[in-house]
């Protein structure tokens, strides 16, 4: 046994590096065929990746197939902080991780998708896990942003179409530029669609992936940019020393270093000088990380660009402006279009191979970013919220309809210049059009702006009253009227007596003939008198009294002439002195309607009246005696069956204008009597059911004039008449000249608000209602015929926006009938029914006697009332 002993050990020393050997020999047959088969390897290697592949894109298919839709508007006031933002920011990233747990990491995203095809400025979306909704619905807007769901959107094909992804380029650790919040950061986006035009089938989408980041993915991207630092600084390092050896050999072989040697003697000893080299910076992690030195409020993001259009070159030039916006944000990152440039072609999404992961992402609302697109939520604030206040808005046709002529349905504005320098008439709705106020300096262009609206709405068929105490409108309007569709329409209302012959219409206030309610003329002219004498039962109540009975006899006398088949021989507001300082006629007109009035009033004509003082008259008779005193209104109010009637010139779409000649005493009082009409007018319409009340526009113009004959009056109407679809325009040059109650009503209720150029005093109260935006100095500054206008459009106030007012020699050039100007004349003032001047002064002069007459013929067979005046 002793003898084998060494045999064996032997064999065992002998087999070991055999053993070694044979597995050297399998690793390299075995490396060898791997070399020799690597397509076997490969395609296994492919398969297994196709396959897994796959199934995450099933997966994520799936998963997105559960996705939900939020819309978010915000309204005109909306101007959140910095923390309600950064907030908001929070609840995205939070509600991306609402997915199942197996979904896989491409599918778990929320997408803000920021949209215009031209029918709004910018539609703000957010798109996410549908477990997500509860948690993104409540927003740290508060009630100024509305969330609603979001309806599925389906766009037709374009045929033009350009796609394009954003990644991060610069330094991959430096943030993105804090873009202030004013003005908004988005702007540069809505500028860059401001322009697009929904009928050449123009659309322009951003979408914004936000996505919350493993932290493993963290972890090795901040290992790659640890090692890179590392990197940098080794080859610094080795630069610097390099250059450092350079310059100690430079300087040893000098020609000022020998010279030293030589005069120190020192040749040849010493050797070289020792040289140290630099030594690498240690590499300070949170200089290298940057922005990614941190965990809180990091996440991944995918930025991806459509522009779409049916006209060539449209969509490319849309995206090119979309990029300039981007560069917006640009800081020491920016954002740049992914791919390379090669001639005059681009390779990025828009082609093979990108183009289809760039489709399947952008239908399936999956993020795979860039692995350089990380950033902090404080770095989107701009892009996490709707557009604020701060935003300029574009005013897009969906916005503001596209006036047309001959459409009744909409009401001329003004002139709107887009972005891109086109005009277009826009208009509001005429049915939502209640009551408009045009302020301004005089010379503005305010009137020409009323003028045209209101000749559009007459060319349309609709009707109107304009008012104009100094008659300027007529003229200008008279040539764009002279048509023969509108000639039977028009009526013309002039007292300013102009001319060798004036023509004058009629107007009898307190008349019966045309079926007016007799307490209803009663209360209108009483009421008309006490708005100019500034009458109130404080400061005169007698006077009041004593007109408003005077008034009921008179109407009751006109009732009973008009049912006698008399309505020529009806007394005038001038047989009030009659009725008052006159017995006979006094006895023979309470005589006339003995049962016509009730037994208060004669009661009082029977006891209070004989007690009287002669002097208690003259407050009430001497306003009449200065309408006597003037030719021009003795003519217009004398007549005892006038021809103006304002209530069936609405209710047959007539044109009426109305020039009442000037601003004095008599004149006001004639201003109140036919405001005090046009109110009592408006509100009989009542007996006529609401669908059948014909639309009607009064204009007035210089309302500083019109108020201070009847402020409360135009109160009155601005506050009533939109139920009883009579809508108010007026223009005045100072807001702040006019009675508080009107200048009330005029704010409280107006659809359009409108400004031109005037001091800033003066403009300030309508800026004050725009909240400043934009500021009295802006508009005081408008050029001649521009305005600053806020209108009200299918529910929602649109601007202030800035217009040109419409100038009819422009708007309505194909219009214009200057040579049937006379004829249209001559039309108006026969469907007014006027008549020579010195003609209807005869016939006034002589109405008493008709009605004496009329009075004498049908006296009642009751007893006679017998009034004993007693003098003082």
């Amino acid at each position: 046994m002793d003898s084998a002993a060494p045999y064996l050990t032997a064999q065992t020393t002998a087999s070991v590096p055999g053993q070694v050997i044979d597995l050297l020999l399998s690793i390299v047959h075995a490396a060898a065929w791997v070399i020799t088969h690597w397509w076997l390897m490969a395609l296994v290697a492919v398969a297994l990746w196709a396959a897994g592949e796959a199934i995450v894109r099933r997966l994520a298919a799936k998963a997105s197939a559960e996705r939900m839709a939020l819309e978010l508007i915000p309204s005109r006031h909306f101007d959140p902080s910095l923390e309600e933002i950064f907030r908001r920011g929070v609840q995205l990233a939070r509600a991306s991780t609402s997915m199942p747990w197996w979904a896989p990491r491409r599918a778990k995203t929320v997408q803000i998708r920021m949209r215009a095809d031209g029918s709004s400025p910018l539609t703000y979306r957010v798109e996410g896990p549908a477990g997500g909704e509860r948690l993104l619905s409540i927003t740290p807007f508060g009630p100024d942003v509305t969330v609603t769901r979001g309806r599925p959107l389906a766009d037709k094909p374009r045929q033009h179409v350009v796609r394009a992804e954003f990644v991060l380029r610069g330094k991959p650790t430096a943030p993105l530029r804090d873009v202030p919040l004013d003005p908004d950061p988005l702007q540069p986006l809505i500028d860059a669609v401001s322009d697009l035009r929904a009928e050449l089938g123009d659309l322009a989408e951003v979408r914004l992936d936000i996505q919350r980041a493993p932290k493993w993915s963290l972890r090795a991207r901040r290992v790659q940019l640890m090692s890179d630092a590392r990197r940098r600084e080794r080859r610094e390092a080795q630069r610097a020393a390099r250059w450092v050896r350079q310059d100690a050999t430079g300087v040893e072989d000098s020609l000022i270093s020998h010279v030293q040697q030589l005069v120190s003697g020192k040749q040849g000893g010493g050797g070289r000088r020792l040289v140290m080299p630099p030594v690498p910076r240690r590499v300070d992690p949170a200089e290298a990380l940057g922005k990614l030195a941190d965990d809180d409020h990091l996440v991944r993001v995918q930025l991806l660009v459509a522009c779409a259009s049916n006209t060539a070159g449209r969509a490319e030039a849309r995206l090119a402006q979309l990029q300039a916006a981007l560069d917006v944000f640009g800081g020491g990152s920016r954002w740049a279009m992914r791919g390379f440039m090669l001639g005059p072609w681009r390779f990025g999404a828009d082609r093979w191979p990108s183009r289809r992961g760039f489709e399947r992402r952008w239908e399936l609302g999956h993020c795979q970013p860039p692995k350089a697109n990380w950033v902090r939520l404080d770095e989107l604030v701009g892009l996490l919220k709707p557009p604020t206040v701060h935003c300029r808005l574009p005013l897009l046709a969906g916005d503001l309809p596209t006036f047309e002529h001959g459409d009744r349905s909409l009401l001329l504005q003004g002139i709107y210049r887009g972005p891109d320098g086109r005009r277009r008439l826009v208009a509001t709705h005429a049915a939502e059009t209640l009551f408009e106020v045009g302020v301004g300096k005089a010379g503005g262009g305010k009137t020409e702006r009323a003028l045209a609206q209101a000749i559009g709405w007459a060319h349309a068929g609709g009707g109107l009253m304009f008012v104009d105490p100094h008659r300027d409108s007529w003229p200008r309007a008279l040539p764009f009227l002279a048509h023969d569709h509108l000639m039977q329409r028009i009526a013309l209302i002039d007292l300013n007596a102009g001319g060798p012959n004036p023509q004058i219409s009629s107007w009898n206030p307190i008349g019966m003939h045309q079926g007016q309610i007799a307490h209803e003329v009663v209360e209108a002219t009483a009421d008309a008198y006490a708005s100019v004498l500034g009458w109130d039962d404080a400061t005169a109540p007698r006077a009041l009294t004593i007109l408003t009975a005077a008034l009921t006899v008179l109407v009751a006398v006109n009732e009973a002439a008009c049912q006698a088949g008399r309505p020529k021989d009806q007394t005038t507001v001038f047989h009030v002195r009659s009725l008052l300082t006159d017995p006979v006629f006094r006895t023979a007109a309470l005589t006339a309607i003995d049962g016509r009035i009730d037994e208060e009033t004669r009661s009082w004509w029977t006891t209070v009246f004989p007690t009287l003082p002669t002097d208690a008259f003259a407050v009430v008779l001497n306003p009449i005696a200065r309408l006597a005193a003037n030719p021009v209104t003795r003519a217009f109010l004398g007549q005892g069956a006038g021809a103006y009637n304002i209530r069936a010139a609405m209710d047959s779409r007539m044109i009426v204008w109305v020039c009442p000649g000037g601003n004095g005493p008599t004149d006001r009082l004639v201003t109140a009597l036919l405001a005090r009409d046009l109110l009592r007018a408006v509100r009989s319409r009542r007996d006529t059911p609401e669908g059948q009340r014909v639309p009607f526009r009064p204009y007035f113009d210089e309302l500083i004039t019109l108020t201070g004959a009847a402020p409360e009056t135009i109160a009155s109407m601005f506050e009533d008449f939109r139920k009883y679809r009579v809508h108010v325009h007026g223009m005045t040059q100072l807001l702040a000249r006019l009675p508080i109650p009107v200048r009330l009503s005029l704010v409280q209720n107006a659809s359009t608000l409108a400004s031109t150029a005037g001091s800033q005093s003066a403009v300030a109260p309508v800026t004050a209602e725009w909240g400043d935006r934009p500021s009295p100095d802006v508009v005081a500054a408008l050029d001649r015929f521009e305005h600053y206008i806020s209108l009200a459009v299918e529910g929602r106030r649109i601007g202030p926006v800035r217009i040109t007012g419409p100038h009819l020699d422009e708007v309505f050039a194909d219009y214009a009938r200057p040579n049937r100007a006379r004829g249209l004349v001559r039309a108006a003032q026969a469907t007014a029914q006027a008549a020579p001047l010195n003609e209807l002064t005869d016939r006034a002069e002589n109405q008493l006697t008709r009605v004496s007459s009329f009075l004498t013929e049908h006296l009642s067979t009751a007893a006679p009332v017998r009034l004993k005046k007693a003098y003082k």
